[in-house]
């Protein structure tokens, strides 16, 4: 489920006498027997940002929920100071407003500057992507990863006391995270932040706080820091550990030599009681990580594939990528970037032959094994199956199907976990799945779109590192920094309406090239706009504003063309915001009425009908039909959309 953003006003029970600080202490929180939290201390001080790390499901959005008070604590308090405001994020939509500028700006304090607040708050939408047309468009017509961003907006340009972000960078592409990034470095208040981006939380916060063995530990630095910090703290406590473990033994011998002797009873009970409270000798348990490895085919030759001339476009669409010509060698790692909607997923499915191009033609070596891990494959797991079963498909020879269970094993499936059915995990878990049959075959190139979705943070390094160390080919599509510079050492760049081959790394393409986006047109009156002490880039960091301003003609220049220019516009952009409207409303609708054929499924398999089983599979069969088409004509919707809005750019 994909988070949504909103706004409140939280005022605490709890008062301190400190300004502007918040202080969780001694905090405990369990559901059942499943412990959170263990006497867990944060100190949250003025102007701080601090990244909140740790293994899913260790309480970091309950954390979130308890400073709030949506959720009680079992013990220990939170004090926040009188009057204190937090911006927040929930998990329901809620527009009132006829438009996606009124929406935003119904944040705004009745006695600002109207003009200037107005002016903050397009600075801020832009930077998250908007353009001038959806400024005039219903909320409730946005796709769902714009309304994200539509709340989000209001969380920013509300300017509470603190920001409390639970992965705020879902649904962003690179550039709107570039310009998040850039926003809350500069915010003069406090924040609380939740990602799974290593590299986006480094370049945010100063203080990283970390949940561990049910504690909460925080340092003044990097995720690396605090990694350090604990790994120190672990080694003593170890040491120390094992130290009165061998005290504790030392003293139980003397106890039974001298147990029965009454002339040492008085020494017996001393040691008795030292020997309590020493160590149990039960040793520190260590948190299980994803550690895996691909396994690479051989593969003679180095030339692996060829693309000549490739040009895409979706039936009725305009043309994604357009004469694009590249060699793939054994070896390289190409990393696959750009804003949404721009065509690397299909670029990916190309290559697969999962989609044949309009023209031109993609060659590969009759040596060439893929492996493709994509959004589309992990929806193509049957959800019937259990992790071990659905795992063995992977498997061609019968003789190896037993390795299913150790791969589970490999994905933290371990035990009976490998028994759970795949329709009953998240997304996460189910990404795991698809990396354990990724693993279940060998292959020599693989296909990874983005791979860090639904990933912690632990095992978005296991994946980098299991990448470093794979010998065959890989190319990724991602919006991952982190992964970037770890990784690629050739680009395809979409961006500015083109896509592009740039030989060198994600860090030489920003010194050489950089977005088209993040690059000040000539004249711009709206290139920084000052939003309460916070120098945000307007109008420079929205595409269609930046890398084509000067297609569209300027109010103060001719008003009567400018007028006709949106009029032509609106007619080619409206009409294709309402089909993708309406396709989102259909997918909405199937998928729900394939949660509400699951579940009939069920209830006909443990009465034993089996007309009615039989009829209820082919009714999901069908319906699983109809969502993969919706998913195919949504993207086709969305790329003639944005080919569009590059053609009318405001």
């Amino acid at each position: 489920m994909c988070q949504n953003l909103a706004l409140v006003c939280h005022c605490s029970r709890h008062f301190t006498k400190l300004a502007r600080v918040i202080q969780i202490q001694n905090v405990s929180k369990s559901f059942g027997v499943q412990v959170l939290l263990d006497g867990a201390s944060l100190l949250v001080g003025d102007h701080e940002r601090v990244g909140l790390v740790g293994r899913n499901g260790c309480g970091k959005s309950t954390l979130f929920k308890m400073i709030l008070g949506q959720e009680c604590l079992d013990g220990g308090s939170i004090d926040i100071p009188k009057k204190y405001t937090m911006g927040y994020l929930q998990q329901h939509l809620n527009f009132t407003h006829a438009t996606v500028h009124e929406e935003a700006c119904s944040v705004l304090k009745p006695n600002e500057d109207g003009w200037l607040e107005e002016h903050k708050v397009e600075a801020i939408l832009f930077g998250l992507g908007f353009d001038e047309e959806s400024m005039h468009k219903s909320p409730s017509l946005l796709s769902g990863g714009f309304q994200i961003r539509l709340n989000l907006a209001k969380v920013l340009a509300s300017e509470p006391d603190m920001l409390l972000l639970d992965e705020p960078t879902n649904y962003l592409d690179i550039v709107s995270m570039r310009w998040l990034s850039r926003f809350l470095r500069n915010w003069k208040g406090e924040v609380l932040l939740i990602t799974h981006d290593h590299h986006f939380m480094d370049e945010v916060c100063t203080h990283t706080a970390g949940i561990h063995r049910h504690k909460i530990r925080k340092v003044k630095g990097s995720v690396e820091k605090l990694r350090e910090t604990i790994a120190e703290e672990e080694e003593v406590a170890q040491r120390t550990q094992e130290n009165e473990a061998k005290k504790k033994e030392q003293l139980e011998k003397v106890i039974e030599r001298f147990r029965y002797k009454a002339a040492k009873a008085a020494m017996v009970q001393s040691k008795i009681k030292a020997a309590a409270k020493l160590a149990t000798g039960e040793r520190l348990t260590h948190e299980r990580n994803l550690d895996f490895s691909f396994t690479e085919a051989p593969f003679p030759g180095k030339r692996m594939l060829q693309i000549k001339g490739l040009s895409f476009a979706y039936d009725g669409g305009p043309e994604l990528i357009t004469d694009l010509t590249m060699e793939v060698f054994k070896g390289d790692r190409i990393a696959v970037i750009g804003p949404n909607g721009r065509g690397k997923t299909t670029l990916l499915n190309l290559i697969a032959k999962e989609l044949q191009p309009t023209a031109g033609e993609i060659s590969h070596n009759p040596n060439l094994q893929i492996n493709y891990f994509g959004q589309t494959n992990i929806n193509r797991l049957n959800l019937d199956n259990t992790v071990e079963e659905e795992i063995a498909t992977a498997i061609a020879e019968v003789s190896q199907k037993s390795r299913a269970r150790g791969l589970a094993g490999l994905m933290m499936f371990s035990g009976d976990a490998a028994l759970k059915k795949v329709k009953v995990l998240s997304g996460g878990e189910r990404s795991r799945v698809l990396l354990g049959k990724i693993l279940a075959s060998s292959c020599n190139m693989l296909l990874l779109d983005e791979p860090t979705n639904h990933l912690d943070m632990e095992s978005i390094e296991s994946l980098i590192d299991a990448l470093e160390d794979y010998e065959g080919t890989a190319l990724v599509v991602t919006h991952d920094e982190e992964l970037l510079h770890a990784f690629a050492t050739r680009l395809v760049v979409f961006d500015g309406g083109k896509c592009r081959i740039f030989e060198g790394t994600y860090a030489d393409f920003l010194e050489k090239v950089g977005w088209a986006s993040e690059k000040k047109p000539g004249g711009s009156e709206s290139a920084n706009i000052k939003v309460s002490n916070i120098d945000v880039k307007g109008d420079a960091d929205n595409p269609a504003s930046a890398s084509n301003a000067s297609a569209a003609p300027r109010a103060k220049e001719d008003r009567k063309a400018r007028a006709d220019y949106i009029a032509e516009r609106s007619k080619v952009i409206k009409p294709l915001e309402k089909k993708l409207a309406k396709i989102e409303e259909d997918i909405a609708k199937a998928e729900a009425l394939g949660g509400e054929l699951e579940t009939k499924l069920v209830t006909a398999s443990e009465s034993g009908d089996g007309n009615a089983i039989t009829a209820i599979a082919k009714d999901m069969d069908d319906n699983k039909n109809l969502v993969d088409s919706l998913y195919a004509e949504w993207e086709r919707t969305s790329a003639e959309l944005e080919a569009a809005k590059d053609k009318y750019p405001i």
